[in-house]
């Protein structure tokens, strides 16, 4: 192999690591250890600002850090990756939808060193209102089809209270049925 052609090989991957078009971040221990230009971009920081840093930074909310991480390590536990779609917070403040995968190098400790893919879903899922952070939660499990009581086996509550949730989700959003709260948190014009 000729030194060019070495020095190809080892710049292409970290080019292709900088440029992708959706955000690529690498933790350990949920530490930003290094992360491409589109999540830079994503989040409304720089490189150098989120290197180093918990991504505790890009949740609304510490309970929210803490309640996705129990759920994704369990999943990566088993699996060694994770997806789901959720709201993140925005260097400004502003919330927005996000697709997010990741996948752990050590499913023994999952959270040791993971690779993650972000992808802002905004434009086809936009922020309709200001949402508590349990309703963001709630508004989560109802989109992916999740009955009340199936949500408050998954958030540990009783199902009553998510039921109270969904009614102040539904009033908030201005809207009378289920179909048309997931429509409405998906940003999509409810049915006539």
């Amino acid at each position: 192999m000729t030194e060019k052609t070495l020095a190809d090989s080892i710049a292409e991957p970290q080019m292709i690591f900088e440029f992708a078009p959706v955000g690529l971040m690498v933790t350990h221990q949920r530490i930003i250890q290094r992360c491409n230009r589109a999540m830079s971009a994503m989040f409304g920081y720089p490189v150098s600002a989120l290197v180093g840093q918990s991504t505790e930074m890009l949740y609304p909310s510490h309970e929210e850090f803490e309640h996705i991480g129990e759920t994704w390590v369990a999943s990566m536990r088993q699996t060694g990756n994770h997806r789901d779609q959720r709201i993140m917070r925005h260097a400004d403040g502003r919330m927005f939808w996000c697709s997010v995968s990741g996948r752990s190098f050590t499913p023994e400790s999952p959270f040791a060193s993971v690779i993650w893919v972000f992808d802002d879903i905004s434009d086809t899922r936009p922020m309709s209102a200001p949402l508590t952070a349990r309703e963001r939660e709630i508004a989560a499990r109802v989109i992916e089809g999740l009955t009340s009581k199936q949500i408050a086996k998954d958030l540990n509550v009783s199902h009553r209270t998510v039921e109270a949730h969904r009614l102040r989700l539904m009033r908030k959003l201005e809207v009378n049925s289920t179909g048309e709260l997931i429509a409405r948190i998906l940003g999509m014009p409810p049915s006539p």
